[in-house]
C-alpha cells in the first residue's frame, strides 16, 4: 500500500492496497492513520460488492445510519448517490455540508464508492476545517470557542426543505420527513476524538442557529464562519474514476457535490460509520 498526499491542504490516493490485504491488522491501522492524517483517502483500483464496500466500512467504526435516504434491498448500510442521464432535478448536495452533523452523534466517516463514474464533471469538493479553524482571525476565534452551533436537517429534508414535497423526478431515493425539524448542538470549535484536533464544525447546509444568541446575532457570525470554511487554500478537489473508494472524516472536512456531467449517469454507493462506543 502505498499513500500519496494530495498537496492540498487535505486528501491523499492510495494505490497497491487489494482487499485481500485487510485481512491484516497491520495493514487495517495503516490505512485509519492514513485517513486520520490526510482526512480524505481514495483507493484507486479498489473493485468492491456491496457486502465488500460493508466489510471495508466496518473496519472503521460501527455502521450509521442514513435517516433520509432508503437503503439498496438486502443491504440496509448502503444508499445509493445517483443522478441519471436524463435528470433535471437541482444538483444533490450542492453546498457544503459534514455529513449528518444534526444527528446527536454525527458519522465520523462516510465511504463512497465510484460505481458508474461520467467520462466528465462530478468531481467533489473537500474543505479541511481543522486549517480552518488554525487560521480563523484570533478575535473571532475567541468569541465562538465556548459557543455551540445549532444543527438540523430541516432545511433539506423536512417536508418544506428543498427535497421535499416539491422535491420531484429524481432518481435518488431520498425520504423526506417530519422527523428533520429535529435539532441537535455541537461545539462549533469541535475537538476530534482521535486526533485531539479542532475542527470548524458548521455549515449553511445544517448549522440553523447558535445555542443562547439571537437569530441575528447568529447569523452574522455564521455568515462569516461560512465564507471562511470555503477558501481555496482549505480546499481539495476529488475527481472520480471506476471503482474508486473515498473514505473521508466528517469531523475534519466538509464536502459539496459539482455537476458537469450532464448527459451521463452517475452511481455512487455510500455508507456512513458511527462513532465508536466510549
Amino acid at each position: 500500500m502505498n499513500v500519496h498526499p494530495s498537496g492540498a491542504s487535505c486528501g491523499a490516493s492510495v494505490t497497491g492496497l487489494q482487499l485481500s490485504d485487510l485481512s491484516d491488522q497491520a495493514t487495517i491501522d495503516a490505512l485509519r492513520e492514513a485517513w486520520l492524517t490526510h482526512k480524505i483517502i481514495a483507493i484507486h483500483d479498489f473493485a468492491l460488492t456491496l457486502d465488500e464496500l460493508q466489510l471495508v466500512a466496518s473496519y472503521f467504526g460501527p455502521f450509521g445510519e442514513d435517516p433520509f435516504f432508503e437503503s439498496l434491498p438486502n443491504h440496509p448500510h448502503v444508499a445509493e448517490v445517483k443522478r441519471l442521464a436524463g435528470e433535471t432535478a437541482p444538483l444533490f448536495a450542492g453546498g457544503w455540508h459534514s455529513d449528518w452533523s444534526f444527528l446527536p452523534a454525527p458519522p465520523t466517516a462516510t465511504l463512497l464508492y465510484g460505481s458508474i463514474v461520467p467520462p466528465v464533471g462530478g468531481d467533489t469538493l473537500f474543505a479541511d476545517q481543522v486549517a480552518a479553524w488554525e487560521a480563523l482571525e484570533p478575535a473571532l476565534k475567541d468569541r465562538v470557542a465556548d459557543l455551540q452551533g445549532i444543527h438540523s436537517a430541516r432545511r433539506s429534508y423536512a417536508p418544506d426543505g428543498f427535497y421535499g414535497e416539491k422535491d420531484k423526478g429524481r432518481s435518488m431515493a431520498i425520504r423526506y420527513s417530519e422527523d428533520a425539524y429535529a435539532c441537535h448542538s455541537h461545539p462549533i470549535g469541535r475537538p476530534h476524538e482521535e486526533t485531539g484536533a479542532t475542527a470548524l464544525f458548521v455549515s449553511p447546509a445544517y448549522t440553523i442557529g447558535i445555542d443562547g444568541m439571537d437569530d441575528a446575532e447568529a447569523d452574522e457570525i455564521l455568515r462569516e464562519l461560512y465564507a471562511h470554511q470555503g477558501q481555496e487554500a482549505f480546499v481539495h478537489r476529488q475527481r472520480w474514476e471506476p471503482n474508486m473508494l473515498v473514505i473521508w472524516d466528517n469531523r475534519s472536512v466538509v464536502h459539496m457535490a459539482t455537476g458537469g456531467y450532464e448527459g451521463h449517469d452517475r452511481v455512487l454507493q455510500r455508507v456512513t460509520v458511527a462513532p465508536r462506543a466510549a
